[in-house]
């Protein structure tokens, strides 16, 4: 049973149905900082002013080899079957037209709207959309500076107060609800709306110059306007607002089972990097392989989980060959094993793998997934199955495979019959299929 997040005050709760089906998403991070290349943090990592860092990156912002229908088809190849861009990051800049601030796309040497025509190019490749939207701006004139988060972190509290004379909190919130206003209702129906994020001083949470949470964003009425325009948006956990959410959001690591609250099950989604930054970095060297990345995705749906994958792209609007080679090889994989992935979660109770596996499983087929993260020698093993297999076959070529033992190694050490009745065998062939990762389908009796 998983658990659903009961709503403010009775309101509808996002649709998740899609959402648990699909398991496999695009993460975007663009914006001024691709110019910067070394980390979409870099505004707060180096304390760069707001005027110093508009006057860098703002008017040059030239993104001519933007194409989104090449990003979208990469997407599309790579298995991904939603996705969700920063429409505003903590920079505070828009890649929209928005209405209510001059710091956006169309004002840069860009000179239009870069939102509109990539969830066109999605929707195109049939993926669903989804916007981040940044609940910190550190370039908003009225949103309150505090010392922890942004260019101005570190200063003394006798600073800050000083920077902050004639801001006005309520303002930057009214203004964040007139611009997810436009997002609701200017690009059609959008599916998943990521917040992102919360930090209040646990002390004092009022007090926005020493951190910022529900009370700052003013969540609940921010929430109840997103139900209001839209009631079925899937809307991420980062509000700071006790029943303002449907997924919860591990951020950068990989959970050791199914997530939960108060304990019980929850829909969830790991956002994760190909690296380490979000945005585009030219000399980030510590890239994980396709291999690494399809185990990832096929862990995440073992323990009933998404995958949302980022891709930080350039200054020029592309993404970078790094970027495109992984993609490339998780489509590969994909293209052979993607019901595996579509449509699954744990496997039943009681049904435990061997060694270096991962099980899914998809309740409407009735079918059971092995994945082998590491070759075995000529037997494979998965307790709790018993005789419940009605067929066995290798994913990628619908080559068969016996189940059960051949009569010699019956009663051998590690045979079935040394570890239960309730153990069915896999017999394999000696040399691991040329795939990243091999899967053993299992029809269910």
């Amino acid at each position: 049973m998983v658990k659903v997040a009961e709503g403010i005050k009775g309101l509808p709760k996002g649709d998740t149905k899609w959402f648990t089906h699909d398991r496999f998403g695009m993460f975007i991070h663009w914006g001024l900082y691709a110019q910067g290349a070394r980390h979409e943090w870099l505004m707060h990592h180096e304390s760069i002013p707001v005027e110093e860092y508009e006057r860098r990156y703002f008017k040059r912002f030239d993104p001519d080899l933007y194409n989104p229908k090449v990003w979208a088809k990469a997407a599309a190849n790579a298995g991904m079957k939603y996705f969700v861009v920063t429409t505003k990051h903590h920079e505070g800049f828009c890649l929209w037209d928005s209405k209510h601030t001059d710091y956006k796309a169309t004002n840069t040497a860009a000179g239009r709207d870069l939102l509109r025509p990539m969830v066109e190019a999605f929707r195109e490749e049939g993926i669903k959309v989804g916007f981040y939207y940044s609940l910190i701006d550190w370039h908003h004139p009225q949103m309150i500076i505090d010392n922890k988060i942004g260019p101005y972190r570190g200063l003394s509290a006798e600073k800050i107060a000083e920077m902050n004379k004639g801001r006005d909190q309520k303002k930057y919130a009214k203004y964040m609800r007139d611009q997810v206003t436009e997002l609701l209702t200017d690009f059609g129906e959008v599916d998943v709306l990521w917040f992102d994020f919360s930090y209040p001083d646990k002390e004092n949470p009022g007090d926005f110059e020493k951190g910022k949470g529900h009370l700052a964003w003013e969540s609940e009425k921010l929430y109840k306007l997103v139900r209001k325009l839209s009631p079925n948006v899937v809307v991420d956990n980062r509000l700071d607002l006790a029943g303002a959410w449907d997924i919860m959001t591990p951020e950068q690591f990989q959970p050791r089972e199914w997530v939960t609250v108060d304990g019980e099950r929850v829909v969830w989604e790991a956002c994760q990097t190909f690296s380490g930054s979000w945005g585009y970095h030219r000399s980030e060297s510590d890239w994980r392989d396709s291999g690494q990345l399809i185990r990832t995705l096929i862990d995440s749906t073992s323990k009933g989980g998404n995958l949302l994958l980022n891709v930080g792209p350039t200054g020029r609007g592309e993404f970078d060959d790094r970027a495109l080679e992984r993609l490339s090889g998780i489509g590969e994989w994909m293209k052979r094993h993607s019901r595996s992935i579509y449509g699954c979660t744990e496997a039943p109770a009681g049904v435990v793998p061997g060694n270096d596996c991962r099980l899914t499983y998809n309740p409407e087929t009735n079918r059971l997934y092995v994945h082998v993260f590491a070759w075995p020698y000529m037997q494979l093993y998965v307790d709790g199955l018993g005789d419940r297999v009605e067929y066995a076959q290798f994913l990628h070529d619908a080559s068969e495979l016996s189940v059960g033992l051949d009569d010699w190694r019956a009663g051998q050490p590690g045979s079935a019959e040394s570890k239960g009745a309730g153990t069915c065998v896999i017999n394999l062939p000696q040399k691991k299929p040329a795939v990243e990762v091999p899967v053993i389908e299992l029809f269910l009796k």
